[in-house]
């Protein structure tokens, strides 16, 4: 934008953007009003916006000094506004502050394009505008919403910018990089992430499909998502049950892309040697999904609904990924000191037994100095063995005389198998 500045008169520029600028949110809050108030209640039309804006930018530029007269302009403007809401709110009962407010925001236009960079102008103004036609969608939003939803945003307010802030960053143990403040950190990007996913699942795709069901819980914890559509599937129809697994292998390939996000926070050089593995087999994942799921006899519209809809941020959650956290770290430890390198890949295959994402954290956080090949090799290794553990959840949830059987041995088994020759490759 500053660039036009050397082709037109700078005045000619600022009163143009100021004029358009000033059209834009009155022709959006015209139609705004008019619904809701109708025509005798509406303040001004589109025309008396532009106006203000206009306004603003004259009374501006006459006292670039002292600025009196904007000054001056901008109480005359509230007066009438005030005058205004009254007589609405004693003569047709209409209450609301919203016009007054983006009419005074609306007069404010001229000094931030005048001295603001044009980025900023644009941002304002579009963020008035999305606000003014995104009404309805924020009040469906709120009938949505739990009682304790607030609560919750608090919550993943005070563990991330109170709690984590001041916790300090000495190691509890001597020799064990081990510090209340690491501790807290993964906990808080971790519940971030589970916390956007719950987000999403809950007021975006509230009611989607199967498969969107198996993407965004992927995002949360696949072994969850994984054990509630296997036990879902029982009273599903026995041609469903390719779209199941298929929900299934999305929440892995999401798994892949979680590990990626988290990796790349904590530790930029083993992201740059573990993530041509990790996308590959999130794509070939999505890609085996999506070979099951147009597989299906006839589109799913079911919607799979997750059991367990506590909140990711409950303080039981937090405690118990930061205890893992912690006994991870020691074992760690103690098992590069004890037996060294091997030790520490047989520890691998074994956290998939459990939550490998503390165990993935503890290791990109440097415990021990554990060189980056070390760590993505024990990363891959330890979501190996996850998918498998996934597997024989998926197969003890879905029962014995489960058509799921089939699909799930060869859904899975040619992910583990691909996972398993990823693995060759890398060692080699």
């Amino acid at each position: 934008m500053e660039r036009i500045y050397q082709y037109l008169p700078r005045e000619l520029v600022t009163f143009l953007l100021v004029t358009v600028f000033s059209l834009l949110i009155g022709l959006s809050q015209r139609k705004i009003s008019l619904k809701r108030e109708g025509e005798t209640t509406l303040f001004g039309t589109d025309r008396t916006f532009t106006f203000i804006g206009i306004l603003g930018y004259l009374l501006y530029i006459l006292d670039p000094a002292d600025y009196r007269l904007f000054m001056g302009g901008g109480a005359v403007l509230g007066l009438l506004l005030g005058l205004n809401y009254y007589v609405k709110q004693t003569q047709y009962h209409v209450f609301g502050v919203t016009t007054i407010v983006i009419a005074l925001i609306t007069y404010c236009l001229a000094p931030v394009v005048m001295t603001q960079p044009s980025w900023f102008a644009v941002m304002l103004v579009v963020t008035v505008l999305l606000f003014t036609e995104l009404k309805h969608t924020f009040t469906e939003l709120a009938q949505r919403m739990k009682n304790d939803e607030m609560t919750t945003l608090a919550k993943f307010l005070a563990i991330s910018g109170i709690i984590l802030p001041m916790l300090p960053d000495e190691n509890l143990i001597p020799g064990i990089n081990l510090t209340p403040y690491s501790i807290w950190l993964a906990t808080v990007v971790v519940s971030g992430i589970s916390y956007l996913s719950y987000l999403l699942r809950r007021y975006v795709f509230h009611e989607s499909g199967i498969l969107v069901s198996g993407i965004i819980g992927g995002l949360y914890s696949s072994t969850a998502t994984i054990s509630v559509m296997a036990r879902k599937s029982r009273t599903a129809a026995p041609g469903e049950a390719p779209e199941y697994v298929a929900a299934m292998l999305m929440a892995v390939s999401m798994m892949f892309l979680r590990f990626l996000i988290l990796i790349g926070i904590f530790s930029r050089e083993t992201l740059a040697s573990i993530y041509p593995y990790l996308l590959g087999m999130s794509l070939l994942s999505a890609g085996v999904a999506w070979y099951l799921h147009r597989k299906r006899p006839a589109p799913v519209e079911g919607q799979v609904e997750a059991e367990d809809s506590s909140n990711p941020l409950e303080f039981k959650v937090a405690l118990i990924f930061a205890l893992l956290f912690v006994v991870f770290t020691v074992v760690t430890h103690y098992t590069l000191a004890y037996a060294g390198t091997g030790g520490l890949t047989a520890l691998s295959f074994v956290s998939g037994l459990s939550d490998i994402t503390p165990f993935i954290l503890n290791l990109l956080q440097g415990t021990g100095n554990i060189p980056v090949e070390v760590i993505a090799a024990c990363s891959l290794q330890a979501i190996v063995s996850n998918i498998a553990v996934n597997l024989c959840y998926a197969l003890f949830f879905a029962g014995r005389r489960s058509p799921l059987r089939r699909w799930l041995l060869v859904g899975f088994g040619g992910v583990i198998a691909a996972n398993v020759v990823v693995l060759a490759v890398f060692y080699l």
